[in-house]
């Protein structure tokens, strides 16, 4: 079930862990109009048949199409792609540290979880919201918003990654340890 809790950063001083968050909800309209308030999309999709298990890159797209196609023309993206992480990929302990601290990106991060689950960290203002997106679940993180992901020791998801007309995907790290005192999905 998708959630999301909001913490005060100061929560975090200190090296400490954050104190109890100021905000746990599962509600899917409660999730989306918090997380609208500080600039973030957050929708989820209606539910669809359940895909073959490993489906390939064309059947996901083609699963999604009208969605995918809405977003693409409402956000101006230029492109979309599936990407599937398992227990048993050869890359999913360097996948999981490239994007455990915090960053942000010059295009906006869009990413449809088709199966599984991940948790965005985004550090806005004074506050760190903590969103754990699952199947279903499409979030918009604005160009420039200081977040980081987690994917788990164990990752088991397929996501859609809807990326704009620049070439290459960055991040550009702050150098701000912060991600090390939240919680990360385990």
């Amino acid at each position: 079930m998708s959630r999301l809790s909001i913490f005060p950063e100061s929560a975090a001083d200190g090296g400490a862990r954050p104190a109890e968050p100021l905000l746990v909800s599962h509600d899917p309209l409660t999730i989306q109009q918090e997380l609208g308030q500080r600039g973030i999309g957050f929708e989820r999709w209606p539910v669809r048949t359940r895909l073959p298990q490993g489906a390939d890159q064309t059947t996901v797209l083609q699963a999604f199409r009208t969605d995918v196609e809405r977003v693409l023309s409402e956000a101006g993206h230029a492109s979309v792609d599936a990407l599937r992480v398992t227990p048993s990929h050869p890359d999913k302990d360097s996948l999981r540290r490239r994007f455990l601290s915090e960053h942000t990106h010059t295009d906006d991060e869009v990413r449809f979880f088709v199966e599984g689950r991940g948790l965005f960290c985004l550090h806005i203002g004074t506050e760190v919201l903590a969103v754990l997106c699952e199947r279903d679940d499409l979030i918009q993180i604005p160009a420039g918003t200081r977040h980081w992901f987690d994917m788990g020791d164990q990752p088991q998801f397929c996501v859609l990654r809807f990326h704009g007309n620049n070439p290459g995907w960055l991040a550009t790290f702050t150098g701000d340890p912060i991600a090390e005192r939240f919680p990360r999905l385990e």
